[in-house]
């Protein structure tokens, strides 16, 4: 399949051949939505934390003796029926709320979304992005300009943008990465989350060949 090739001044220079099993696959809301759920999962701290009697303060001494007093017989305080007692079958920081998913199934769903986001117009293909200089002024005109040329709200309020690179230049990511609306990383890196949360994909031509090579755990 293909798909238009923009220079970084958002005009059409050509097309670009993508991979089928990348960017032709049928839309799947269960494989996507048991992902990300699982590593949103995977993710989550177990901070929450009651004591069981073990753990509260108190109760060495039996509160009274066992008989005689015609009061109910007792032997700690810590006990879960006393006001400050331990809890009983209550939340435990021991807990672990990480799931396995199965690295096919992460690429699997990766793909699953980029079709997706290719069919509704939310994926563009730049040949390079160059800047004059490392500054995020150089950087925000880039965008705006590119955004211009496609017809597009990329890296504005509502069009969150994440732009993909095919290795670490550090400079330019420096100098996208403080603008409000705009995330920027290598592409090797993604995964069905962070394709997810923006509005906008933009990726550069040679970063195709490494979509989902070494994606994140």
């Amino acid at each position: 399949m293909e798909a238009p090739l923009y220079n970084q001044k958002g005009s059409k220079i050509g097309t670009i051949t993508l991979p089928d099993g990348v960017f032709g696959l049928p839309w799947k809301s269960a494989v996507v939505q048991e992902t990300v759920r699982l590593m949103r999962a995977s993710r989550r701290k177990g901070t929450a934390h009651a004591k069981g009697r073990g753990e509260v303060r108190g109760g060495g001494k039996k509160p009274w003796r066992q008989k005689g007093t015609g009061r109910a017989r007792h032997g700690s305080i810590r006990s879960p029926i006393w006001v400050g007692g331990g809890v009983t079958h209550g939340p435990t920081k021991d807990k672990v709320y990480a799931r396995k998913i199965n690295k096919n199934v992460k690429r699997r769903a990766l793909f699953v979304l980029l079709s997706q986001k290719l069919k509704e117009g939310e994926v563009f293909f730049v040949d390079a992005l160059s800047l004059g200089a490392p500054k995020t002024k150089e950087a925000s005109a880039l965008l705006r300009q590119f955004s211009e040329g496609v017809g597009v709200g990329a890296g504005k309020q509502g069009g969150r943008t994440l732009i993909l690179l095919e290795k670490s230049f550090p400079e330019t990511i420096r100098a996208f990465r403080n603008l409000p609306f705009v995330s920027i990383g290598e592409v090797r890196n993604l995964n069905v989350e962070e394709a997810l949360a923006p509005k906008y994909l933009i990726l550069t031509k040679d970063s195709i060949t490494k979509i989902g090579v070494t994606d994140k755990k």
